[in-house]
């Protein structure tokens, strides 16, 4: 695997200064030869002068292809004839053989959300997934060298993961402490940036983050899904309210007890029992029925 490693470059500016002077020493010599062989009518020194002059112009031209520019942030990696030399990640006017291809690597932290993907989770329900995916290149040798297009193995590589992570989890939890999608976001985020870095790492990619950006049911299950919810809602409030009642209840009756109210046989505790839990547990305001006669 191709790995990146630093090569040491000559400053731009002094270099492109000497090209300058190189390139006009020439040009003005070859106009001194070509004034002079006209004077004298001498074609030798006449095709001399044009000849030193193109020479020359032809060289700058040449050197000048050795000029680069790095920008911060940016890294260029040299390649000769096909063959990895280096990468130049000071930022300035660099030069190095005319001869080197160069490439420029961006290395600012980027960023892209996944489209909404259409996944099952664990329990086979359908649902909608989408995640933004923070990254940088941490090797521009293995961005350049190990993979073809490197942007684009980013972004299908990371909705592979995506799509695989999903299908590990599911959307609720089944029993309490259960990791799931909706519940456990943190613990989601972790996993899902671990199994795209372990995707990406061979093409030089460095995750900083990933998160969820969009988690729903398919729609064809939406409706489903969302009563099973407000069930599950209703029944823990129910059960919340009767051990509520309950103990209410409870404490009634040891009061009415322990202060000598009023005494009450197995029947009559049961048939008060009842009516409390009905007025207690009741989703409405009850309707008191009075008993003006003999409660025999």
């Amino acid at each position: 695997m191709m790995q990146e490693k630093s090569i040491k470059s000559l400053p731009g500016i002094p270099t492109l200064v000497l090209i300058i002077i190189l390139g006009l020493g020439g040009v003005i010599a070859g106009i001194f030869l070509l004034v002079n062989g006209v004077s004298l009518d001498a074609k030798a020194i006449i095709l001399s002068g044009l000849a030193l002059m193109i020479a020359t112009v032809l060289t700058c031209i040449f050197l000048l292809n050795g000029l680069y520019k790095v920008e911060p942030n940016q890294s260029a990696v040299l390649s000769l004839f096909g063959k990895y030399v280096g990468t130049n990640r000071s930022q300035g006017l660099h030069f190095n053989n005319p001869f080197f291809s160069k490439k420029k690597i961006s290395l600012r932290v980027r960023n892209f959300e996944s489209g909404r993907m259409k996944v099952n989770d664990s329990g086979g329900s359908p649902i909608e997934i989408a995640a933004i995916v923070v990254w940088e290149v941490a090797d521009s040798a293995e961005a350049v060298f190990n993979v073809d297009e490197y942007e684009s193995f980013v972004q299908i590589q990371s909705e592979a993961a995506i799509r695989s992570m999903a299908t590990s989890y599911p959307y609720d939890p089944q029993k309490e402490g259960d990791v799931s999608l909706r519940s456990h976001a943190a613990e989601i985020s972790e996993r899902m940036k671990s199994e795209i870095q372990d995707r990406l790492s061979k093409a030089g990619i460095t995750v900083i983050e990933s998160r969820i950006s969009h988690l729903a049911y398919s729609p064809e299950i939406a409706q489903a899904m969302l009563q099973r919810q407000q069930a599950g809602a209703i029944i823990a409030a129910r059960r919340l309210i009767v051990e509520g009642a309950v103990g209410m209840v409870e404490s009634a009756l040891d009061s009415l007890k322990e202060r000598g109210v009023v005494e009450l046989d197995d029947e009559r505790r049961a048939a008060m029992v009842s009516n409390l839990l009905v007025v207690l547990c009741s989703d409405r305001a009850t309707q008191p029925v009075v008993n003006t006669g003999s409660i025999y």
